[in-house]
């Protein structure tokens, strides 16, 4: 692209709603797995330009705890794609200097799959680049639950008093209590929703919308994302004068 990305203006955190890969599929006349497998060409695509263009932090929305609901079989291929490619990427992580975390329930999760992903976390811990944060198994409802029982059960073992229960208590207990929030939130496929993601950290997120279908988004889509994200002014709440 001709329009140069402003080094100083980047999004620390960008999160990505990557939708669309069964409607790919059906546009080309091919199974709903197969729209997964090329969606999955373009998460390294992406995740290699972030890392590149300097984006600290990546949170790609990879299976919500509804995604359980959907047919056995694609759910199967889905649970494959991500062990497999984890696998086999774990180098490419490594040599990127990128950290990898997942972000979800580890209920749930079928054992094989979440052993792989604890092991990549393992491998790529030491890693001082990007942290590519997955969110999987993930539902941002259940999260805040989450985040309510555990502060309850602080309170009711005394470890801490009602008063001193805050925005940045609440925001420690959450998955996500290591990363900063969200600066801008991308979804694919013409959809303007956020689907049950990161409802408390998207508070003040830049929100881009693209009817690409995900497995079109490109890493020149990605960049006129960022592009879009630094014409933006950014007030939180406040008024320039």
């Amino acid at each position: 692209m001709d329009e140069k990305i402003n080094q100083e203006g980047l999004p620390a955190h960008v999160a990505i709603i990557m939708d669309g890969n069964g409607r790919w599929a059906a546009k080309q006349k091919l199974p709903r797995t197969q729209g997964h497998w090329e969606g999955l060409k373009r998460v390294e695509e992406i995740i290699n330009t972030a890392n590149v263009m300097g984006i600290k932090v990546l949170t790609l929305f990879t299976f919500s705890t509804e995604n359980w609901s959907r047919p056995e079989n694609e759910v199967s291929v889905l649970m494959k794609m991500i062990t497999d490619i984890l696998v086999k990427k774990i180098n490419v992580l490594k040599d990127g200097n990128i950290q990898f975390h997942l972000m979800g329930r580890l209920q749930g999760i079928p054992k094989v799959v979440l052993t792989t992903i604890q092991g990549v976390e393992k491998e790529t811990e030491s890693n001082t680049g990007m942290i590519l944060n997955m969110a999987f198994n993930y539902g941002s409802r259940q999260e805040i639950v989450d985040a309510v029982q555990a502060i309850a059960a602080d309170v009711v073992h005394h470890k801490i008093s009602l008063d001193q229960i805050d925005e940045a208590m609440v925001s420690r207990a959450l998955y996500t209590r290591n990363l900063p929030d969200p600066d801008l939130l991308i979804r694919t496929s013409g959809e303007k929703r956020i689907s049950n993601f990161l409802l408390w950290q998207l508070s003040y997120a830049e929100f881009y919308f693209t009817d690409k279908l995900w497995p079109e988004f490109t890493s020149q889509e990605f960049h006129r994302a960022i592009l879009d994200y630094q014409k933006r002014e950014r007030r939180y709440g406040a008024v320039n004068v």
